[in-house]
């Protein structure tokens, strides 16, 4: 398949070096969430995938984190932005994908680059916000973190945003996810499978390698309690563990799973408040995809369109 469009990726609060901010060192564990988030995508977009100074793990569980440590985060991948739209871009659609830390750096550049840029709205062909509480308008699928960027509603809109986070139970009263304290607000849910509404499949992709062994997600990973079959392939993808659906459950708007007769039930990791954060990326990773395989066609079949119209006039 031609790659006509390019993913630009942020990566989760994965670090686990001790310092509350992490350096830009490409640590296995960096390497590793690439390899579980966002290397099937490299099946029909380019990836690129900037390293930045994150919030480390254990800087989150001390909280000890400044504004001036969140800001250099920032910076970089501000930075890394202006690097490839002036050098890789050359006018292509992107699609820019985030989970956890990752979302809500990639929240913040939309808002600051792309909102309120016509130009460079026109080049978004979609944004995958996983695990970061994007949030819309009641009603609307506007008007929350972004004025102008919607949600995605079809298979072929661009220019649109798809947002989520997983829970396999009622989210309890103090969930991280899924909430918003403005009354005025929802946290936005999209279930990728099927984006006008309702329950479908899952598809989901693991990798069958490890995850960096030794880290603190590697441990969180192992409290889902989600063994994978045996299988000599590099990922496991799989129809038939998961159905979806998007709930307004407990006060919370989530991606609610539930497993299929025969499939093994994640426990929430490191606790209930968190849900199947873990997994976000992973648990219809295979629909999300093709999500963007759709979308891309979409984009390429708009500017052939306009190249056609401009040529006859």
């Amino acid at each position: 398949m031609k790659k006509t469009v390019d993913c630009f990726y942020v990566y989760p609060t994965v670090s686990n070096q001790q310092t509350t901010v992490a350096t830009k060192a490409a640590d296995p564990e960096i390497r590793d969430i690439a390899l579980f988030q966002v290397a099937r995508f490299s099946q029909v977009c380019r990836v690129f995938a900037p390293l930045y100074r994150q919030i480390t793990v254990p800087g989150v569980q001390r909280g000890d984190a400044t504004a001036a440590d969140v800001a250099l985060g920032d910076k970089d991948l501000l930075e890394a932005w202006r690097h490839y739209l002036e050098k890789w871009n050359k006018g292509r659609g992107v699609v820019l994908i985030g989970h956890s830390q990752g979302t809500f750096r990639l929240t913040s550049l939309i808002r600051k680059q792309i909102d309120d840029n016509a130009k460079l709205r026109k080049r978004l062909v979609s944004a995958l916000l996983l695990g970061g509480n994007v949030t819309v308008r009641k009603g609307s699928d506007r008007g929350g973190s972004f004025k102008n960027v919607p949600a995605c509603r079809r298979t072929t809109q661009i220019g649109c945003v798809v947002a989520f986070s997983t829970f396999n139970a009622t989210p309890p009263a103090n969930a991280i996810f899924g909430r918003t304290t403005d009354a005025n607000r929802e946290v936005l849910c999209s279930n990728p499978a099927r984006l006008g509404g309702g329950s479908s499949r899952l598809d989901s992709i693991e990798p069958t390698k490890e995850f960096a062994p030794g880290t603190l997600i590697n441990l969180g990973i192992k409290l889902l309690d989600l063994p994978l079959p045996p299988a000599s392939t590099p990922f496991i993808e799989s129809r038939s563990v998961f159905s979806g659906r998007c709930v307004d459950e407990g006060g919370a708007h989530v991606l609610k799973v539930t497993s299929l007769p025969g499939a093994p039930v994640p426990k929430p990791s490191p606790d209930a408040t968190w849900g199947l954060h873990l997994i976000d990326a992973n648990v219809a990773q295979g629909d999300l995809v093709r999500l963007v395989a759709a979308q891309a066609r979409a984009a390429a079949a708009q500017t052939g369109v306009k190249k056609r119209v401009a040529f006859v006039g």
